[in-house]
């Protein structure tokens, strides 16, 4: 069998027309062929490096030369006529870590045929700085090392790219650091792969990495994590947002905190869900602050009521008074009898007494409701009802009243002690004042702390109210429901009005005939 190059060429019989051809053939012989399987592969690696931009190299152990093929010498920025060697090569590289390194790499795969791969940096011909990825392996003949051999590749461009990525992810990072919102990234199956500073120290880690790769049940309680999940799923199975949704939080130590939740689907060029971005703000002191609001318009809306009454009150009450003085004024100026006169005279000392108690009631009214920076002091609320117990005895003695005091000795809260005094004076006096007349008296006064309040009672086994018929009017001024010769209707008003002013609530349970419970609360705070 014999190998025959055959060459055909077209005959042309004019400048256009084909009109036949001439072949020629030549033997081929091993060596020829061999030869031109070597340029061949040559060619192709030479237009592989082209496309792939990646060079070769070769160093010849025995003879001591070095081979750059064109794409390796046009990294390097030489011509093509450029004949390197081994010190020439290493010295192209930036003086310090990438010289030291790529002389490090050569010196072991001499010695030990050590192959290698590195990122260096290179300074062409020209001066212009170059990353370059750097790789060698050995070949060996009868077990020793005869060539190095490898590729040599411009990566400039891949660098760049990655320090830019690398710059826009730290830009990113900073950015997302210091913004005042939770922020975090996660995964198909609710995986975090991104959270910020502020989502770190809301789930209590100083370390981000604490929270990679955790779910909603590595982080909230099972309800909440559920809740989340399923959130989750909803947004990636509908591809579209929440925004600024209100949610209650509930981690794994059982604290509860209200967000602000906006969820938003990552999605891939084929519009595919592939995460999803979070963004969380914590209201807890917006809601306070509502909360706060929400008691400022309750407790304004009650003193503009309070304030109308009060101003119908003045209006009806001095109006009323100022007639009667008019009416028995005009009775004594035409009046001649002079014992008539003095019993007119009489009525108007009355009236005028009565004025100056209404006028002293209504003082009292608005010193409560305009003293509002009155230093609150530390009461023990035991004393206190002691102390009133020792001033009533006398009261207490003649109407055989039965006092227990079951408060516990160190329950104490901040307060007036002026207004605390008049209160539990004016709860046990009217508990007197009130009894059933076919038993004896018997007060019984209480207190606990419950749901962060102190709660005290006041209770009686007196006449007792019925609230159906006058609940709504229990608390009002002037207004009275028995037929007590000294029953004014003033006081309840005023304790009420007290207690309100300390931040304080009063309601009453009570049974006619049975008997009346006052219970008053306060915040601890307070």
């Amino acid at each position: 069998m014999k190998h025959i190059n055959w060459v055909f060429k077209p005959y042309h019989e004019t400048n256009t027309m084909v009109s036949g051809a001439i072949i020629t053939a030549h033997p081929i012989c091993e060596n020829v062929k061999k030869e031109n399987q070597i340029k061949k592969l040559q060619s192709l690696l030479e237009t592989e490096s082209e496309f792939s931009k990646i060079g070769t190299w070769e160093y010849n152990l025995e003879s001591g030369e070095l081979f750059w093929c064109k794409k390796t010498k046009l990294i390097h920025g030489v011509s093509e006529m450029y004949k390197p060697n081994l010190d020439t090569a290493i010295e192209f590289y930036k003086q310090g870590h990438s010289r030291n390194k790529i002389s490090m790499l050569i010196h072991n795969a001499i010695q030990s045929g050590d192959e290698f791969q590195e990122r260096l940096k290179i300074i062409t011909q020209k001066g212009d700085e170059r990353w370059v990825l750097s790789t060698g392996k050995t070949l060996f003949r009868d077990g020793k090392i005869i060539k190095l051999l490898g590729t040599f590749q411009d990566i400039s461009e891949q660098i760049n790219l990655e320090l830019k990525a690398k710059e826009s992810q730290k830009l990113l990072h900073t950015l997302i650091d210091y913004l005042p919102l939770n922020v975090y990234i996660k995964d198909l199956e609710s995986r975090k792969i991104l959270v910020n500073k502020s989502e770190c120290e809301f789930l209590g880690v100083k370390n981000r990495k604490e929270l990679l790769g955790k779910n909603n049940f590595d982080l909230y309680d099972k309800k909440t994590a559920q809740m989340l999940r399923n959130q989750d799923l909803k947004i990636f199975k509908n591809k579209t947002p929440v925004i600024a949704k209100e949610e209650f939080i509930q981690k794994k130590d059982g604290t509860k905190t209200p967000l602000l939740v906006s969820k938003i689907p990552l999605k891939n060029e084929q519009q595919e869900t592939y995460a999803l971005l979070g963004i969380s703000m914590d209201i807890s002191a917006l809601k306070n602050k509502e909360k706060e609001l929400r008691h400022l318009i309750d407790v304004t809306s009650i003193q503009n009521k309070k304030l109308v009454n009060f101003a119908h009150i003045v209006s009806h009450n001095l109006r009323s008074h100022s007639a009667n003085f008019s009416m028995l004024l005009g009775f004594l100026k035409n009046e001649r009898n002079e014992e008539e006169k003095k019993r007119i005279v009489n009525m108007l000392s009355k009236s005028s007494s009565n004025l100056l108690n209404t006028l002293d009631n209504l003082n009292e009214v608005v010193k409560i409701n305009s003293n509002t920076n009155v230093t609150r002091e530390n009461i023990n609320l035991k004393q206190f009802f002691v102390n009133a117990n020792e001033n009533l005895f006398e009261l207490f003695k003649e109407n055989k009243v039965a006092f227990l005091n079951k408060i516990p000795e160190n329950l104490n809260l901040q307060g007036i002690p002026s207004y605390y005094e008049n209160i539990i004076l004016n709860l046990l006096t009217n508990a007197v004042k009130y009894r059933h007349p076919n038993r004896n008296p018997k007060i019984v006064v209480r207190a606990k702390k419950e749901q962060g309040k102190i709660a005290f009672s006041v209770e009686d086994n007196g006449l007792g109210i019925n609230l159906r018929k006058y609940g709504d009017q229990l608390f009002g001024m002037y207004k009275t429901f028995h037929n007590n010769e000294d029953a004014r209707g003033i006081g309840l008003y005023i304790t009420k009005s007290q207690i309100e002013a300390m931040g304080g609530t009063i309601i009453a349970c009570s049974q006619l005939n049975k008997g009346t419970i006052f219970k008053i609360y306060f915040d601890e705070r307070y």
